[in-house]
């Protein structure tokens, strides 16, 4: 499976040195695009959040084809009525600047995160828990917010497996580890390695973000030892542990340091200059390219480092990452005209939009930034949501992080925080039910899920708005 991304990762490199370059002059102009190019990008974000409910099986076995459908939407429209050097220059640039990366990264993440197993036994008392799920949150940041479920939802789930009542631990582990907690760096969710990639600064999200984290996450971990004791109190009695107690240890540690190695090569990345190349038009950083090929290298270091019994003991697969993979290869496609649109301004489809999001005075109306972001966010993908809002906002890194930094801090707190609200906003979210459920615990359905985060999450959001985006 590694090996396949790896296919495509090249075979998208190989594209772009054959591509003439004579294509970088053709660019797509977002003014005269009408309302219908936006549908490949409406319709795939749909078929994500409504796929897997309505028709589950189909969309199991040809989420591949999905994707490449809704792509195909865009490229083939775009060869016809725009020639197929602004096709051909849409598809490079995605692959080359967006897609390419942001796979590798989290592709790094994944394999490196997989490798790293806590072993053992606690009790799932109401403190036990609480210091799982800060810890975990904590996590999120550094390994993602993916990596950290998949590492801390089995101590959880051993912690657990002799209460009754359960099911209110693993709704607060998807609000906190498997969202909440990813808001401090690039790594720890998509949105903002998107946010990195498009200039904005490694560490801008640790502070911008950093009081709005600590409020939700600290209200959220209060709630549920609160929560938590009073369940804990009504079972009385608790059953045998079924858990054999053993002392905690971890396995695969050495992961952490490959993790170091990740955030040096980002890091690196963004601060030095080596030069660049010219591929498919597309202007190339050499520091770039060799912070994707780290990301290759670490990931392959893991896999031959890593015992087997340690990936089977998280009971990892590849299945994750190539959906993730699937779909973003036809989300980075289908996003290209919404983009263009959005950079057009008032002189585009969408000025709506930027009406709605901005005052009378034409400054940023960062309320509804949080909001518009962070609804569309609960349903939608919360990856490409950031991006339609970023470019919204004007799309330039470099004004949006100083003179409009609360603005972006909406964008990326709305795209972040709001992807707890339903299981379908964050991808970690079904991948924790869906393990919480195969382990016996009774978790809520879709709707039971939605009266959980609304009630909880969307007062502590109201507060977020008053203390910060008011």
């Amino acid at each position: 499976m590694l090996f396949r991304l790896l296919s495509l990762s090249f075979a998208a490199l190989v594209l772009g040195f054959f591509y003439p370059a004579s294509a970088q002059a053709a660019e797509l102009n977002g003014a005269a695009l009408s309302i219908i190019w936006a549908v490949p990008f409406v319709g795939i974000l749909l078929s994500i959040a409504l796929c897997p409910l309505v028709i589950p099986h189909f969309w199991e076995h040809n989420i591949g084809k999905v994707s490449a459908f809704w792509g195909a939407l865009v490229l083939i429209p775009m060869a016809i009525f725009f020639g197929s050097d602004t096709a051909l220059m849409a598809l490079s640039h995605a692959a080359l600047l967006e897609y390419i990366p942001f796979i590798l990264l989290l592709l790094a993440l994944f394999t490196v995160a997989g490798g790293i197993v806590i072993r053992g036994n606690l009790h799932g008392t109401p403190l036990v828990n609480t210091i799982l799920l800060a810890i975990g949150t904590l996590l999120a940041s550094i390994i993602g917010t993916t990596g950290a479920s998949m590492v801390m939802i089995r101590p959880a789930l051993r912690a657990n497996d002799n209460r009754k009542h359960n099911a209110h631990v693993f709704v607060f582990f998807i609000f906190l580890v498997a969202n909440i907690g990813g808001s401090l760096t690039p790594l720890g969710d998509p949105p903002l390695f998107l946010g990195f990639l498009r200039g904005v600064d490694f560490f801008w999200t640790t502070t911008h973000l950093f009081p709005e984290t600590l409020m939700v996450s600290s209200l959220l971990l209060a709630i549920f030892f609160t929560l938590d004791s009073w369940y804990y109190r009504k079972e009385g009695y608790l059953p045998r542990d079924p858990t054999p107690d053993s002392p905690l240890r971890i396995s695969g540690g050495f992961n952490f340091a490959l993790i170091a190695v990740i955030i040096a090569a980002i890091l690196a990345s963004a601060k030095f200059d080596v030069g660049e190349i010219t591929i498919a038009g597309n202007h190339l950083s050499i520091a770039n390219l060799l912070r994707d090929v780290t990301m290759v290298i670490v990931a392959l270091v893991s896999l031959a480092i890593t015992p087997k019994a340690d990936r089977e003991a998280n009971d990892f697969s590849w299945d994750p990452i190539i959906e993730v993979a699937k779909l973003f290869a036809g989300i980075f496609l289908a996003i290209v005209p919404v983009i263009a649109i959005l950079k057009a301004g008032p002189q585009g489809v969408m000025a709506p939009l930027v009406a709605l999001v901005s005052h009378a005075d034409g400054s940023a109306n960062n309320i509804a930034y949080f909001w518009l972001t962070g609804a569309l966010s609960a349903f939608l993908d919360n990856a490409p949501t950031y991006l339609v809002f970023f470019e919204t906002a004007g799309g330039d890194a470099s004004t949006l992080m100083y003179a409009g930094a609360r603005t972006l801090t909406a964008i990326s707190a709305g795209a972040v925080f709001m992807g707890a609200v339903s299981y379908i906003g964050n991808a970690p979210n079904f991948m924790v039910y869906a393990i919480a459920r195969r382990s016996g615990v009774n978790m809520p359905n879709f709707f039971g899920y939605m009266g959980w985060s609304v009630s909880i999450l969307i007062p502590i959001f109201i507060l977020v708005t008053i203390v910060f985006f008011r």
